[in-house]
């Protein structure tokens, strides 16, 4: 065992533990039988450090001979820091590789906003970087969690920055699981267009309708989804790095220039049109951009939960539902009715819709109890957000490729539904007038051959209107 020790006391650790008293504090103060953070948070956090020490390293060289003597990672830098960023950098791609994943064991929801994340993740780096220079982990008088790794930064301005990442890259993919999806369903469009059926309101028979029409409509509404989440991103490129504790953009001419070079660097790393906010302390205070994200995603979230619906409905039978489709068999659909097989893909997607509005409700409640200069909630926002992201993801991808893709049209019994309703009344009404034609259905509801009665009465209906003769 190592021990570490700090102002509030000292704790043993395993002796090759990447982790160090910091974390391990947090595992036990919110030890929830729940989840660990989210990776993809993690490796975003990574790639802000990492962002930072090749920012230092440049600053160091740049200032080489000055011999100005200032201490904060920029001009007349100690001879020893481009090396220890060096390995601070190294130390980064190697927790991007998924080398250290067992490492980060803080649960998702954590008091303190964050902190014991970016703790976690400062820790992690230093022993991973310290091993690279040959040294211990726990040798932090080498490279200091804090001194070194987090320097110029504080969980407020990279825990809201790795976030933003961190739902770009997902909203990136999720875009085009949508763009997919979205094309998936206008492929049926396309091959259903000569299928008639029965249209429905409040579920009841309404009005003859093409079951690729059907499907064109599904189509309409992901794209819409497409649409919006394509665009949300331009809200989260706007980045508080750099604002520290409050948001603030400080005086200190060397965090200055680290604040230009980091986010620059930031850029390079993650490939996006990251900016740096024009207000800073607003990005620090306020995540109702977070809010519009879940939004969005909300949305998406219901239009799927709208078309699976439908699906499993359209679906419903073999023998005593509408059986309009048929969905992929995947798997058994029942202990001890055999031949049973459940619509299980619309059943799936339509909890993970209800897990991303619940989500949705979560990151709500949590952005409006923000005070003042932060808000200590956002673990919870990262964590449902990245959740509802992750589950669309996923679910989309499930959606398409194992139902949407997969099902088949019975155009019988499409046409057998259409034909025992009295949906093709509704276009009488126009010449006959709504009470007209509603006296002819009830008229002749209920009796045999109902349907060619109601037929046959509209007809004779309509021919005797054209005899009269109109007004002269």
């Amino acid at each position: 065992m190592r021990i570490e020790k700090d102002n509030l006391g000292e704790m043993k650790l395993p002796v090759g533990a990447l982790y160090g008293l910091e974390s391990a504090r947090a595992r036990e103060n919110f030890f929830l039988e729940y989840k660990p953070v989210n990776l993809r948070l993690i490796y975003a956090i990574v790639k802000v450090k990492k962002a930072a020490a090749l920012t230092f390293i440049k600053l160091a060289q740049g200032s080489a001979g000055t011999g100005k003597g200032s201490s904060g990672g920029g001009e007349g830098a100690p001879p020893g820091e481009p090396e220890k960023f060096r390995a601070i950098a190294q130390a980064c791609d190697e927790v991007l590789a998924g080398k250290a994943d067992d490492a980060f064991i803080t649960g998702a929801l954590q008091g303190g906003a964050g902190t014991s994340t970016n703790m976690n993740v400062n820790e992690v780096i230093a022993n991973l970087a310290l091993s690279i220079l040959g040294k211990e982990p726990g040798d932090y008088r080498s490279i200091h969690p804090l001194d070194d790794v987090n320097r110029f930064q504080s969980t407020n301005d990279v825990y809201p920055t790795a976030l933003r990442i961190a739902a770009i890259e997902l909203l990136r993919v999720l875009s085009g699981e949508c763009a997919r999806l979205q094309e998936a369903l206008q492929r049926r469009e396309n091959e259903f267009e000569g299928i008639r059926k029965l249209g429905r309101t409040e579920l009841m028979d309404a009005v003859p309708i093409t079951l690729g029409e059907e499907f064109g409509a599904y189509a309409q509404a992901i794209a819409r989804d497409r649409w919006r989440l394509y665009k949300v991103e331009e809200r989260l490129r706007q980045i508080n790095l750099g604002g520290m504790a409050v948001g603030g953009k400080g005086a200190d001419p060397a965090l200055r220039r680290y604040h230009h070079g980091v986010i620059e660097e930031l850029r390079s790393i993650t490939g996006m049109g990251l900016a740096a906010a024009e207000y800073p302390m607003d990005l620090t205070q306020n995540c109702d951009v977070f809010v519009e994200v879940s939004g969005l995603l909300k949305a998406l979230g219901v239009n799927l939960i709208k078309i699976a619906g439908d699906l499993r409905l359209m679906n419903s039978g073999p023998r005593g539902g509408l059986g309009e489709i048929r969905l992929a068999p995947l798997q058994k659909g029942s202990t001890i009715m055999a031949g049973k097989v459940n619509p299980v893909i619309p059943e799936m997607v339509t909890q993970l819709g209800i897990r991303v509005c619940a989500n949705d409700l979560a990151i709500t409640m949590a952005a409006a109890r923000g005070e003042f200069e932060l808000n200590p909630f956002i673990p919870l926002i990262a964590d449902s957000l990245l959740e509802s992201l992750c589950l669309l993801r996923d679910g989309s991808f499930l959606f398409r490729t194992k139902c949407v893709e997969l099902l088949s049209p019975d155009a019988e019994r499409c046409a057998a539904l259409l034909d025992r309703s009295w949906a093709f009344a509704a276009a009488y009404v126009p010449v006959l007038g709504y009470e007209a034609v509603g006296r002819i259905i009830g008229e002749n509801s209920g009796k045999d051959n109902e349907i060619e009665r109601i037929r046959e009465a509209l007809e004779k209906k309509l021919l005797e209107e054209s005899d009269t003769p109109g007004d002269s």
